[in-house]
């Protein structure tokens, strides 16, 4: 027998024998080292996320590199938003004039609690460009049906556009409904736009809005698939919602549109979310990242004539908000930022809600300095996961915060899907952006701050109330878990920076 040091044969069974061939494997090797220094030099400013697509790459040899070409695409040095000298001006000096007011000391609050988080408006005006407003009223939705209920009068009142925003349009009883309004709207000559994203609504068949285009409706697809059946862009999501209506109602929360969010979805069955309606300026600032998604996606884009749809001067209710919103475009993670400084900002309670909990080093190690300094911090996951992968590295991240004395509760009454956290009843956050790192660097989210203790305390008391229907996760019972169990926690964390 002859070795060549590249092939052995290998005796067994009776003589038979298995050649083993490592040629293609000393190949993979040898063109792996390259590419991982390449994902290394691309990666460098997040040792996490370098490590996880360090991983593909073992376990998917060259393979795992086309895969990081699809799905680890950096967006942030990317201007996407082209705005014309007149716009940017605009925005810039309204920014200005604020941050002065604010350094100033010369805001006025409606709220004296609000003046606990001047520096959090302040940042989230500074790094966000989210202007603070405080004529705005804000109602709450804690489910799909009250919230379709009111979008639908609100749609049957619009005399002037309808912008619609979502991640999810499905084409079923509720998604036709929606449609069927849409058109009916348009036949009167009411402007409808309806932007959806390309990966969360994959599965919705592309003659679906050919009825609201013959009647002069406009449809657009975020980053669609120029390929059939390939999005190079495909890991970068929009997964705002938001809904206006002749720019004076603005909608904003977690609530797709599809019958599983109206609870009509066996698996998942009641559907627990967070939705809120807005009147006042803060609508403008929704508008604004309306039009500049939908001039980004669509072949017809808004001119300037919608800044005149803007809403009116007159004071609609007392709430203070900011419309912040992050992207994969933005070096800075706007909303991970702000969650953090309001967790650091916490006197007695921090309480969130999310479906997925993925947090970075940064906002566990908030989380954890609140629970050390005696704050009392609740977060409240689903019992039942949608995403099991998810779930996973969710749980494997509860340990260390439970064992510091945190409270874990998992709903069981239905699905939360709710993104929602609550800091001394006085501060809140309600919109599209999980507590996961895909949220914070991946995705395009929005959320809206509330800076209004009468707002803040409604949602601390829904989440009370949710506590009634949950069962507390402690300690000794996360302890408990097999070692399986902790095995495929500890296997899937290594991916969740990617996941």
């Amino acid at each position: 027998m002859v070795y060549t040091g590249v092939e052995c044969t290998i005796r067994r069974l009776g003589g038979s024998s298995v050649a083993i061939n490592l040629n293609f494997l000393t190949i993979l090797t040898i063109v792996n080292i390259p590419l991982a220094i390449v994902v290394m030099f691309m990666e460098r400013r997040n040792v996490g996320v370098t490590w996880a697509w360090l991983m593909v790459l073992l376990f998917l040899p060259a393979v795992g590199f086309v895969v990081y070409l699809v799905f680890g695409q950096n967006l942030s040095k990317k201007k996407l938003y082209k705005l014309n000298k007149r716009t940017r001006e605009t925005m810039a000096s309204l920014i200005e004039n604020q941050r002065r007011e604010f350094r100033d000391h010369r805001v006025v609050f409606n709220d004296e609690a609000a003046a606990n988080h001047a520096d959090l408006i302040y940042m989230n005006l500074t790094s966000g460009f989210a202007l603070y407003t405080q004529n705005n009223k804000v109602d709450i939705f804690t489910d799909g049906n009250s919230k379709f209920d009111s979008l639908f009068d609100d749609i049957e009142r619009a005399s002037n556009h309808i912008h619609l925003m979502y991640y999810i349009v499905s084409n079923d009883s509720l998604g036709n409904r929606l449609l069927d309004a849409l058109i009916s709207k348009a036949k009167q000559g009411v402007k409808v736009r309806f932007l959806v994203d390309d990966i969360g609504s994959s599965h919705l068949p592309r003659h679906f809005f050919r009825r609201l285009k013959d009647v002069g409706g406009e449809v657009a697809y975020f980053f669609p698939s120029k390929i059939p059946y390939l999005n190079i862009r495909v890991n970068y999501r929009n997964h705002r919602k938001l809904a206006i209506i002749d720019g004076q109602i603005g909608y904003i929360g977690g609530i797709n549109v599809g019958d599983e969010y109206l609870g009509l979805n066996k698996r998942y069955g009641f559907w627990r979310d967070s939705h809120l309606r807005i009147t006042g300026y803060a609508v403008s600032q929704m508008q604004a990242h309306f039009m500049m998604d939908w001039n980004l996606a669509a072949v017809e884009p808004i001119g300037r004539e919608v800044l005149a749809l803007f809403p009116p001067a007159g004071d609609t209710g007392k709430a203070g908000v900011q419309i912040v919103s992050s992207g994969p475009n933005q070096s800075l993670e706007q909303i991970k930022n702000a969650y953090i400084k309001m967790i650091n900002s916490a006197k007695e309670t921090v309480y969130i809600q999310t479906p997925y909990f993925i947090p970075d080093e940064s906002l566990l190690t908030a989380l954890k300095m609140a629970v050390l300094s005696g704050k009392d911090v609740r977060i409240m996951l689903p019992s039942k996961p949608d995403h099991k992968m998810v779930y996973l590295a969710s749980y494997s991240y509860l340990g260390e915060l439970l064992e510091e004395g945190m409270k874990c509760y998992l709903y069981e009454k239905g699905f939360l899907h709710a993104k929602m956290i609550v800091v001394d009843g006085q501060v809140a956050s309600v919109g599209t952006a999980n507590v996961d790192i895909r949220s914070f660097k991946l995705n395009f989210e929005v959320n809206a701050i509330l800076y209004d203790t009468e707002t803040a305390c409604k949602l601390q008391r829904i989440f009370e109330d949710d506590m009634k229907v949950s069962r507390e996760l402690t300690y000794e019972a996360y302890q408990k878990r097999s070692t399986f169990q902790r095995f495929k926690e500890s296997c899937v964390r290594l991916l969740s920076p990617i996941l």
